[in-house]
């Protein structure tokens, strides 16, 4: 049966203790994986360290570039062996894992090109005295990646801060111990990586990850999840004063005005609420609808969900897999059973194990909890409103700010009330779209800071002023 290891300071490393690892879709074993905590989260940490202070890793953006495109060459060779696996482990259907790792190659190769460049300023500031800023790497940086798309997110924060010539000791979560033993490999594989650049360890517990956060080692932490833990690292890592990137929670609006192509937003906004099993910081979880429309895209949506064909994620049939696990398939579950006491239960999804049918809830008050709350399943509330102004006070009514989404004709409209929306992505006509080389990131209580693009190198980057004064002649 496979067993994935950690990979520290160049080495494998097992644990004291191994943990299964099971296929949500069947609850079979797949393998087992070295359960880490404090122990390999000091040793990643000092391994890191080390390497920062005494390689030239973070000096060399040659070797850095290098590194980050073999690393690629590596993923792209393996590409059916991460979506068989992540679909299995993981329970997301094959075409959502595959659109996962056709999403990370190019990732790395951006980074990787990216390390090869640089930019600042410089200038003759008065006769004899010249000013210029350089950029260089923070020092070590502290990884933390969700499971619920553990091989993008996590290349989507090492990738820049391996560019930007930090090292790297990154948790990787338990629930998909297989896929981070597997990206493990690819690590181990990259021999342009020296020893303690990249170190990985897989944790089920929470002994390992708070070191990442306290230690005087760490410089910079990229952490990946939801905002009540986000807000817990900001504190802890409040007196070392860290660096800190925090993409969080999100709840996401999808504002379908009147003049809305249905034909066109129906079923991206299905595919919103089941992608990855609504476990997704971006699932398009509040559909607002403009009176006009309210009555036709109700009829509409309903009749999508309701026809969405759950099963396994290995299965080619499947529209929409299994949640993580059947413990969360039975929070969703209540959260659900909950709503139905204060707003009305448009479609009930049922529950069989870990799978767990998609719900729409009509609900008026925003205040209310299935509206605040992060849910993250495949549950999405459906709210009508009347004017512009409306729209845009429903859409700005949680804490949250990461992305929204206008659905409209109108050519001006989408600027117009783009701009009153909190929210750090906004898509028109369309959901999900991402592209390496722009930000993304929360306004709000969605996060702190940048990722991808420029300023996701900029994040695990110091920048140092140089003056000198030229002696005279």
């Amino acid at each position: 049966m496979q067993h994935a290891r950690n990979f520290i300071d160049g080495q494998w490393v097992d644990s004291l203790k191994r943990t299964e690892s099971l296929n949500p879709s069947t609850g079979k074993v797949l393998g087992t994986f070295a359960d880490a905590g404090a122990v390999e989260a000091a040793a990643a940490i000092a391994a890191a360290r080390h390497a920062f202070d005494t390689t030239d890793w973070a000096r060399d953006r040659t070797l850095r570039a290098r590194a980050l495109f073999e690393m690629a060459d590596h993923l792209e060779a393996r590409r059916d062996e991460f979506v068989t696996l992540l679909s299995r482990e993981n329970g997301k259907i094959l075409g959502e894992a595959a659109f996962e790792i056709d999403l990370t190659v190019p990732k790395l190769r951006y980074y990787a090109a990216l390390a090869l460049s640089d930019h600042g300023s410089s200038g003759e500031v008065r006769p004899g005295l010249y000013s210029m800023t350089l950029r260089e790497g923070a020092g070590v940086a502290a990884v933390i990646a969700p499971w619920n798309s553990p091989v993008v997110l996590a290349v989507r924060s090492f990738a820049p801060a391996l560019a930007a010539g930090c090292t790297v000791a990154m948790k990787l979560p338990g629930q998909t111990g297989l896929v981070n033993g597997l990206l493990s490999e690819l690590i181990a594989q990259t021999k342009s990586l020296p020893a303690g650049v990249m170190n990985v360890f897989t944790e089920s517990g929470n002994d390992g990850a708070p070191l990442l956060i306290t230690s005087p080692d760490v410089d910079v932490i990229s952490y990946t999840g939801s905002t009540v833990v986000g807000r817990t690292i900001a504190a802890n890592a409040a007196p070392t004063l860290k660096g800190l990137s925090l993409e969080l929670g999100g709840k996401s609006p999808m504002i379908v005005f009147d003049d809305a192509d249905l034909d066109l937003a129906v079923p991206v906004l299905t595919k919103a609420i089941t992608t990855f099993t609504g476990q997704f910081c971006m699932t398009g979880s509040r559909i607002l609808v403009q009176n006009g429309v309210a009555d036709e895209f109700r009829r509409r949506m309903t009749a999508a969900l309701e026809a969405v064909k759950v099963g396994p994620g290995d299965d080619p049939s499947s529209e929409m897999g299994p949640l993580i696990d059947e413990r969360n398939a039975r929070r969703v579950e209540g959260v659900v059973t909950d709503a139905a006491a204060y707003a009305k239960v448009l479609v009930q999804g049922e529950r069989d194990g870990a799978f767990l049918r998609p719900s729409l809830i009509e609900v008026e008050d925003v205040g209310s909890p299935i509206v605040q709350l992060e849910v993250f399943g495949p549950v999405a509330t459906f709210e009508v409103f009347g004017t512009e102004a409306e729209a845009v006070a429903r859409a700005n009514a949680t804490e949250f700010g990461l992305a929204a989404s206008i659905w409209t004709r109108d050519v001006d409209r989408p600027l117009r009330v783009g701009r009153e929306i909190q929210a750090g992505t906004v898509w028109t006509n369309t959901w999900a779209i991402v592209h390496d080389m722009f930000e993304e990131g929360g306004f709000k209580q969605s996060g702190m800071g940048r990722l991808n693009g420029m300023r996701g190198l900029e994040e695990f980057q110091e920048t140092k002023h140089y003056v000198h004064a030229a002696a005279r002649a």
